[in-house]
């Protein structure tokens, strides 16, 4: 008994303590089946993309990337997402805070047939890390970024911290 214990609480420390860094958190929780792109190539004027944002909406309404189209996670519908995109080639990234539930929704847009999907490495709070700008409910530039969970705060090193 005693040495399951431990053999849990270690688990369990490994998986909260051991992500240093942005990149052993995302490989912790995604496969390489997304490709990712980075801030910087998004941020390229030559970059064409559709950005869908995979956060809840009171996260999008704090801020979000300038044009993105919320598609949500919870409620997320393939099948309004098809309606909307029917362009199953063009090029789409899906971002929400980290790279973690966007990872998800960029999943079945693949497997809906959508053949360009890449995913925001570091999302949002990647997005704002480099300075980039991200704009409100009435489209304005602003210095808020919801943050998901006071967990996933510790990611966000630029901007306002907002947590509801």
């Amino acid at each position: 008994m005693k040495k399951k214990f431990l053999y849990i609480t270690l688990l369990f420390s490994g998986i909260l303590f051991s992500q240093e860094t942005l990149s052993e958190l995302l490989k912790n929780h995604n496969n390489k089946s997304v490709p990712y792109i980075s801030v910087h190539e998004l941020a390229m004027p030559k970059t064409k993309a559709t950005l869908l944002d995979a956060r809840e909406k009171i996260e999008f309404e704090t801020s979000h990337i300038q044009d993105a189209i919320h598609v949500g996670y919870d409620n997320f519908s393939i099948q309004e997402i098809s309606e909307k995109l029917k362009n199953k080639q063009q090029t789409i990234v899906v971002y929400c805070s980290l790279g973690i539930r966007s990872n998800n929704i960029a999943k079945q847009l693949k497997k809906a047939g959508y053949t360009n999907v890449f995913n925001l490495f570091g999302g949002i709070f990647e997005w704002k890390n480099n300075n980039f700008t991200v704009y409100n409910q009435n489209n304005e530039p602003t210095e808020n970024v919801h943050v998901f969970s006071r967990s996933w705060s510790k990611w966000l090193k630029k901007g306002n911290k907002i947590y509801d």
